[in-house]
């Protein structure tokens, strides 16, 4: 039988180069960071060289460290949730997802009843965020980034692709008889939703300004002209909903208010969006969780 290292050890080591901390590891496991610092100097003897750079601060992993806490950690990971499962003799445990803001909340939560009542075992927990985490660190299963190709070197597939679209409230337009031209566009009071990078593919006013002039010939400077701007996507969204004026907003986003008529297309000038890929790490422990997530998420795509 193959020598191994205490569990103690491996539990110390893997919480602290989590969390980078020897205290906040200690925190963690119920033990004083003397403890800590103990187990992992044992498990270094174990290993024949350092796991951590302690000095200059702040704490980091060696070459060593860095090549044994995926496996450690994954390690962890594989018998949590195989312990889940006999224990509750069905798929059981707990999915990390990572999304954007405003797909977490317009798309994610609106669904996660039907989720649960699929997998009431399965707990998802939701990250909300527009920051990039990342995945090899364990901080999260699943990843749904909203970007113009799959992300490479990591498994993905592609949920949905959307565009984009002027919307408005019918509180604000009234009932559309035909779409409006570029000048009556102007009339109305327009939301600004601003973004990280103002890219040539951002879907903006300046953006679809450009497009309409392939097909009008006079169109005003509608850059110039919002009454509110917003950088969180999801308030932008909001204010349109609110009737506080069109905004160009993402078919996948407003797809329930589109079908519902809250929110109306003003314009046939449609720009193109991007993907939202599900990505996660390639041999993960839980893949038969992160499929069943899949699995879910594309069928609730096909509903819509």
């Amino acid at each position: 039988m193959r020598k191994l290292p205490p569990l103690t050890e491996l539990r110390a080591f893997e919480a602290a180069a989590r969390l980078l901390s020897f205290k906040r590891a200690a925190a963690e496991l119920g033990v004083t960071p003397t403890a800590v610092s103990h187990q992992i100097k044992l498990l270094e003897r174990h290993c024949g060289q350092k796991l951590f750079r302690r000095q200059p601060r702040p704490l980091a992993l060696t070459a060593a460290g860095q090549q044994l806490f995926p496996v450690v950690r994954d390690g962890f990971e594989t018998f949590a949730e195989a312990l889940a499962q006999v224990r509750g003799g069905t798929a059981a445990g707990k999915l990390r997802i990572t999304a954007t803001n405003a797909f977490a909340a317009r798309w994610l939560v609106p669904r996660l009843p039907d989720w649960r009542a699929g997998h009431p075992r399965l707990k998802l927990d939701i990250i909300g965020t527009d920051d990039v985490l990342d995945l090899d660190s364990g901080e999260v299963d699943i990843a749904i980034r909203y970007t113009r190709k799959p992300p490479a070197g990591l498994p993905c597939i592609e949920l949905v692709h959307d565009s984009y679209s002027i919307v408005a409230s019918p509180r604000l337009v009234g009932n559309l008889a035909a779409p409006l031209r570029p000048a009556e566009i102007a009339k109305f009071p327009l939301i600004d939703i601003e973004w990280l990078a103002r890219e040539t593919w951002a879907p903006g006013w300046q953006l679809w300004q450009k497009v309409a002039a392939r097909r009008h010939k006079s169109v005003p400077d509608l850059s110039s002209l919002p009454a509110l701007s917003f950088r969180e996507e999801l308030h932008g969204i909001e204010a349109a909903i609110a009737g506080q004026g069109l905004a160009i907003c993402s078919d996948v986003l407003v797809g329930p208010e589109l079908a519902n008529g809250t929110l109306v297309p003003v314009s046939s000038i449609k720009l193109p969006g991007l993907g939202f890929y599900i990505v996660h790490r390639p041999r993960h422990p839980k893949l038969a969780s992160i499929k069943a997530f899949i699995d879910w998420a594309r069928s609730a795509v096909s509903a819509r």
